[in-house]
């Protein structure tokens, strides 16, 4: 590029906070991805997503610097990384990856005070100042009680928390993250999520990191990067990535599937004819309809209604789930094809103990399904076990 000696190393492009431009990462000189641009406004959260090995972590130790630029450059408010010394790409830039911190003798708040070392000179003596910082980080991530602790000593999520009250209080601009959550419990999963949100909230901080839960990222990130092994699949908003099909084709699925627009996934659906048709509706079904894929037997339900909360779940696990366009009246040939499939099945299983205004198609069918002595009314769901009324 044509830079100037008094602008080598700034950007090109000043519209973003954050840009990679033609960015090529891999090994021992091999690029293992090529042309990898990402645009990124301050205080923006962007997801990696792929499969396991898709490259993932190559990419954000290169943005990071631990790993050396095939090709390309990585842009930080408008300046080169790679020409900024380590002293001003730690005040700039935290990273938390998946390597062990060596911590031989160090207490967990010892282990967060290494986040202030770009401030505290060659000395490394912490200042009044600094240990406030240390304080504030380690309530922010609820690690305040173990601070005495032998980081050694505590488990994988405490140790995780640990780490990211390291890059807190290092009081970064940007942080990199390689699957933070990994070792979390649910919990810790949505305060860890919720830290991120606050910082990027009110303090601007941008954030870069990969995920494993694809319904954790499609609710917290701003933006996400598809890596496919080899190539970035698609870089774009969660409601640009998570279309109906996508991710299962990013990632290959062939057992089970996926629902992007709900980020959630089933097992694989029992195969065969339905022994069993479930009246379900407002959620009432999704336990029932598990509990069968679990006992492999296949079953048929309906009448849903295609916004219905147990629609996702029937369409991923039934052999035939009778649907009916959202907010519009059942026909009578549903009504018809729903009671043909109740008079192949050897019961009925009833979630519902009333039915709405607009729900009489279903009340014809219980009604249908009582009179052909095949009804089981489900009025407590017991605990898995006690309570299978298909199999009676």
């Amino acid at each position: 590029m044509g830079h100037d000696k008094k602008k080598q190393g700034e950007s090109p492009v000043r519209k973003y906070y954050f840009f990679t431009e033609k960015m090529s990462v891999g090994y021992n000189r091999k690029p293992l991805i090529e042309n990898i641009e990402i645009g990124l406004d301050k205080g923006e959260i962007l997801t990696l997503i792929g499969p396991n090995g898709a490259g993932k972590s190559t990419v954000l130790k290169s943005i990071a610097g631990q790993l050396a630029l095939i090709g390309g450059t990585v842009w930080l408010d408008g300046h080169s990384v790679r020409l900024m010394t380590g002293a001003e790409l730690s005040k700039k830039m935290a990273v938390l990856l998946t390597q062990r911190l060596r911590s031989e003798l160090m207490t967990c708040e010892d282990v967060v005070a290494t986040g202030r070392y770009p401030y505290t000179g060659r000395f490394g003596i912490l200042s009044k100042k600094d240990r406030i910082a240390v304080k504030e980080a380690m309530e922010l991530v609820h690690v305040d009680d173990i601070s005495s602790h032998d980081f050694n000593r505590v488990s994988d999520g405490q140790r995780q928390r640990v780490m990211l009250a390291r890059a807190i209080c290092q009081e970064p601009e940007i942080i990199v993250l390689d699957e933070p959550t990994s070792y979390l419990d649910i919990k810790h999963k949505l305060e860890f999520l919720s830290v991120l949100q606050k910082l990027q909230r009110e303090k601007g901080l941008t954030v870069i990191m990969s995920l494993h839960e694809l319904e954790l990222a499609a609710k917290v990130s701003d933006r996400i990067l598809c890596i496919n092994g080899g190539y970035v699949d698609k870089f774009g908003r969660p409601e640009e990535i998570f279309r109906q099909g996508y991710i299962a084709k990013l990632f290959g699925i062939s057992s089970g599937s996926f629902d992007d627009e709900n980020a959630d996934m089933e097992l694989a659906a029992p195969c065969g004819e339905a022994k069993v048709f479930v009246i379900a509706g407002n959620g009432t079904g999704r336990n029932i309809y598990r509990g069968l894929q679990r006992q492999n037997i296949a079953f048929a339900t309906g009448i849903l209604f295609q916004n219905d909360l147990d629609y996702p779940v029937a369409d991923a696990l039934s052999v035939c789930c009778i649907a009916a366009e959202s907010f519009e009246p059942v026909s009578d040939d549903l009504i018809l094809k729903a009671k043909e499939k109740i008079d192949r099945c050897v019961s009925v299983i009833c979630c519902r103990q009333t039915f709405g205004t607009f729900e009489a198609a279903n009340r014809e069918l219980y009604e249908y399904a009582l009179q052909s002595g095949k009804l089981t009314i489900l009025k407590t769901l017991k605990s898995e076990g006690t309570d299978r009324p298909w199999q009676k």
